[in-house]
């Protein structure tokens, strides 16, 4: 990998770790504890979450505006000075007036700070050439939770809650100075860039274009509301499967790591797989591993195999939600079509931990169970679907027409 190229990948690979882990996967481990000291009910507390991916959805086509008139540095140096002001006001929060206010505020820090950015980030320096520098990167972001949720329980048991944020609030402020002077340069624009950038990777007309659009946000819907509605509540349904605090611990932290391992199967599949075909396999996981937790019965073998398949499936479910737009849309119009993506897939991500926390809190493990398998199925068939438009729609060759 060229020097730039690892610079690349390091600096935003530590932005995402750093940014979700501080907001997103935080109330994994002190969203319970929160909701105790400032006397909200578990459902209110992780409405935070809400809160945040709705008002980051909101801000998703204004993401893609100021992407593409400022590019991707100066967006995400914003969004991590935005989170770090959350994460500062949630440190002094006294009720659910203030605790909202900082969920707000972290949501518009990170639609300028998380995925879509970050990944336009890789397609304004690579170009089209970008879904293999966005599969190396992910199996690095996909260590959050895995990093940080152990960082969070060690520094709640040795400083309290509200100076862990304190803690979090510094970790966001150095990201600034290294998205702003630290990333590699934006490629120059040439002719041939600019025509290649423009290419379609598939010949579709105008109306399969937008059927396409339609079924990668629906997929992309699904996916979010399955992986990120269960991460908040993943510890609280391992222990009411039957896990000890300790090892639900230990299996939610695995999560991370198995994801990301998927990833990296993934992407050395990739030469003979598709987004599309591991999308496939991600929504066969997803549909089989909550199935398993019906027959646990804190049995640590099968609560394992549940935290494989899961981890397998949500690692490639990332890897899919990120690529399948480059699989159907050229370069030049990935960072619009991730921004108005990242719409409904917030709003989905907005409403995940709160309706897994209301299945579980009413249904148990049975109503996760039928929530989860339900919604993937859905999701794999749609999959399918798009798998058959691009059997049928030829490849784009540079020069040729395509219906837009």
């Amino acid at each position: 990998m060229r020097l730039d190229r690892f610079r690349l990948v390091t600096i935003l690979a530590l932005g995402q770790i750093v940014g979700w882990g501080t907001t997103f996967d935080m109330p994994g481990v002190l969203g319970r504890l929160m909701a105790d000291d400032l006397g909200l009910s578990n459902a209110l507390a992780f409405g935070g979450l809400t809160a945040m991916m709705l008002v980051g959805g909101i801000a998703g086509p204004w993401t893609g505006r100021l992407l593409d008139r400022h590019g991707a540095a100066r967006v995400l140096a914003a969004g991590a000075a935005i989170m770090a002001a959350g994460l500062a006001l949630m440190s002094v929060a006294e009720g659910v007036a203030l605790y909202f206010a900082a969920w707000v505020i972290m949501g518009i820090g990170g639609a300028f700070g998380l995925s879509v950015p970050c990944n336009t980030a890789v397609v304004e320096r690579e170009g089209p050439g970008a879904r293999r520098l966005i599969g190396v990167l992910m199996i690095f972001t996909g260590l959050s939770a895995a990093v940080c949720w152990p960082l969070w329980s060690l520094l709640e048991q040795a400083v309290g809650w509200r100076s862990a944020m304190l803690v979090a609030v510094a970790a966001q402020v150095v990201l600034c100075p290294l998205y702003l002077f630290a990333l590699p340069a934006r490629k120059a624009a040439t002719t041939e860039s600019t025509a290649a950038a423009a290419v379609e990777p598939l010949a579709l007309t105008r109306r399969g274009s937008r059927l396409a659009f339609a079924l990668i946000a629906f997929v992309t819907i699904v996916f979010s509301l399955v992986t990120t509605g269960l991460a908040p509540s993943l510890i609280a349904l391992l222990q009411m499967a039957g896990a000890s605090p300790v090892l639900a611990l230990q299996l939610g932290s695995l999560r991370s790591v198995l994801g990301i391992s998927a990833r990296l199967v993934d992407l050395v599949a990739g030469r003979w797989a598709t987004p599309v075909t591991s999308g496939i396999v991600a929504a066969a996981l997803l549909v089989g591993s909550p199935l398993i937790l019906l027959f646990a019965d804190g049995r640590s073998s099968l609560l394992f195999l549940f935290i494989a398949c899961y981890g397998f499936g949500s690692g490639i479910s990332a890897l899919t939600r990120a690529l399948l737009p480059l699989s159907y849309f050229s370069a030049s119009r990935y960072a619009r079509a991730s921004a108005t993506l990242s719409l409904p897939s917030n709003v989905a991500m907005a409403a995940g931990p709160l309706l897994v926390t209301l299945a579980l809190d009413h249904g148990g493990v049975a109503g996760v169970v039928g929530y989860a398998t339900a919604l993937s199925a859905l999701a794999l068939a749609a999959l399918v679907w798009l798998m058959v438009m691009a059997w049928r729609a030829p490849v784009h060759r540079a020069g040729a027409a395509v219906p837009r």
